[in-house]
This record gives structure tokens, sequence and C-alpha cells, in this order.
């Protein structure tokens, strides 16, 4: 297990490396790489892009426009209505964490708390830590000046309250 971890930590380095975050805070450093577009527009949506250019630290799991693709057709522009803002707000707040949890930290815990107080399953499933059972880490340790962000393959919902 401990072999699966190295390797799996090892790749993830490697995966961070190759989107050549600069010294940006989080939101900068997701819109340099241009894979995060349809997050940016529901941080913007939400209210939420000053938040994340704040101090931190933070850790965000950023599903990248293909995660945000797999939803069912309409829900991205559903969400994106001033009508759907709160409900906006708790999915993107459900992917972001207070505090810097590296990725060599993130796969020795079983669960982590959301800034929306809920609570994100962790597990290492097939070398790859996962979130919620559903999204799967693809890039890990993208390190910005407030933080960490772990680029997921797709997007997770929070419980219902």
């Amino acid at each position: 297990m401990k072999k699966l971890l190295i390797t799996t930590l090892s790749i993830f380095a490697l995966s961070s490396i190759a989107l050549g975050a600069e010294k940006k805070d989080i939101i900068d450093t997701a819109v340099a790489n241009g894979s995060f577009k349809t997050l940016a527009a529901a941080l913007e949506a939400a209210g939420l892009v000053d938040a994340l250019k704040g101090d931190g630290p933070f850790t965000v799991f950023a599903p990248t426009d293909e995660a945000f693709a797999k939803l069912p057709e309409g829900t991205v522009e559903t969400l994106l209505k001033p009508e759907n803002k709160d409900q906006l707000i708790d999915i993107l707040t459900y992917h972001v964490v207070s505090g810097s949890v590296p990725a060599e930290t993130a796969v020795t815990l079983d669960k982590a708390t959301a800034l929306n107080k809920k609570e994100i399953a962790l597990e290492v499933v097939d070398g790859s830590l996962t979130l919620n059972g559903d999204s799967k880490v693809v890039a890990a340790d993208v390190n910005a000046t407030n933080g960490v962000i772990h680029v997921i393959d797709a997007v997770i919902l929070p419980p219902a309250k």
C-alpha cells in the first residue's frame, strides 16, 4: 500500500508540473491553465472570486471543463441563473477545504470538511485519490500563493441538508 501511495504521489507531482502553475493565487492559477473556464464562470456568478483570491490558505478540488460537461445537459446553465445562486454557492464551496492539504496528506485522510460544512469522503482507489467515490484527482499539488489545487474529473455534489 505504501508503494502504491508513493507511486500515486509521483504521478500527481508530474501532473502538477505539466500544468506549469506559476506563483499566482488560486483563481489566477486556474484561469491561466485554460481548462477551468466553466469553474471560473461559476465562481464569478456565485460571487466567490474575491474570497478565493484572499489570503487562505485553501485547498480547491477543481473540476475541469470536461468534468462540468459530464453533468446532465442544461445543469450548468441552470445553476448560473441568479435565482439559483445559493445552490451554486453550496456546490462550489463543497469543492473547497480550509487550509492547505497537499496530496501526501490527503491520501491519508478518510474525509475532509468543505467550506459549506459538509463532509467529502476521501479514499485511494486503484492508486488514485477519489472524492465521494465518484470523482478522481487527475493532477494534484498545483501550488498557488494562497493554497493548493487538486484537479478532479467530475463535479462533486454536496449531500442534501
